[in-house]
């Protein structure tokens, strides 16, 4: 069975499903898309993240490596990636926490202690387990085993996707699933492998099929100025959406913010993010009242 790199465990969510929830991050997603404000999320590997600001020169880092890839410079620590085998003694030793390690194998046991700790803030709120990424079906034995570990002990499942998948794999999920929160970046095919370097035949057959198949689906967008925010490209959303097998789909907008820049620096890349524009109140004013016109319910976060 392959395992997955975890790369983030957040408690007391709100907006990754209903109620409160414990909402685990896998790392691997077979999309790259300009936006992405998980950038660590992309890669299947550990990954070393550096913020300058926090390092107080203090050295640590340097004497614990045992491969001698960390160099001390008047701008922080450099590391050679070419000597780093990535074993994390450095953010072992770290004091404040400049160095940090980004994926830690964790077994479906121990993620089910942690899940489990939640259960009380679950009970009272109607919250559960969200399993996100990254794409978390990239790893479907594992995520089986989790889900129905959870599944016995009566804990609310749900899986954000971005269902760029096998059919079969994500059918064979929903049997296990409670709720998918279901990525939904553009309708237009040339526009969507432009900017998430994909096609998007896939994931609208497998929106289509997992509607048909009675899941329960909240359809996940995000909001983003100069790309998608334009009437047409909404108002093809809506008509996709409205068009559903089923229950009409509760849809989420979620407004782009430049927040990602941050962890760009950390990983020591860098993002041409100068054609993504945060939309306007006007802009998401109108997107809210378009899929209304569909018979949609639409609501900003979530």
């Amino acid at each position: 069975m392959q395992k997955p790199l975890i790369f983030d465990i957040k408690r007391y969510s709100i907006n990754d499903g209903p109620g409160i929830r414990v909402t685990i991050f896998l790392k691997w997603c077979p999309l790259n898309c300009q936006w992405c404000h998980n950038p660590e999320s992309i890669s299947p590997k550990i990954q070393k993240l550096f913020t300058a600001s926090k390092c107080i020169g203090c050295g640590e880092c340097c004497r614990v490596c045992p491969v001698q890839a960390c160099t001390l410079t008047p701008e922080g620590i450099v590391t050679d990636e070419a000597l780093c085998t990535l074993c994390g003694k450095c953010a072992e030793v770290c004091p404040t926490l400049a160095t940090e390690m980004s994926g830690a194998y964790r077994s479906v046991k121990e993620l089910i202690e942690i899940i489990e700790k939640e259960r009380p803030f679950f009970d009272q709120s109607g919250g559960g387990v969200t399993f996100s990424g990254g794409e978390p079906l990239l790893y479907p034995d594992f995520l089986l085993e989790l889900l129905d570990a959870c599944g016995r002990k009566n804990i609310h499942r749900a899986i954000d996707t971005s269902g760029y998948v096998k059919t079969a794999t994500l059918l064979e999920v929903a049997e296990h699933t409670d709720l998918f929160l279901y990525d939904l970046k553009m309708i237009d095919a040339e526009r969507h492998k432009r900017y998430t370097g994909v096609d998007n035949q896939l994931i609208l057959n497998n929106l289509k099929v997992l509607a048909e198949s009675g899941a329960r689906i909240q359809v996940r967008i995000p909001l983003i100025g100069g790309v998608n925010d334009d009437v047409i490209s909404v108002k093809a959303f809506a008509a996709f959406v409205a068009g559903l097998a089923g229950k009409s789909k509760e849809v989420n907008l979620l407004p782009f913010h430049d927040v990602a820049k941050g962890k760009d620096l950390k990983l020591g890349q860098e993002r041409d993010l100068s054609a993504l524009q945060e939309p306007g109140p006007e802009s998401v004013a109108h997107a809210l009242e378009i899929f209304g016109e569909y018979g949609l319910t639409a609501n900003v976060g979530g």
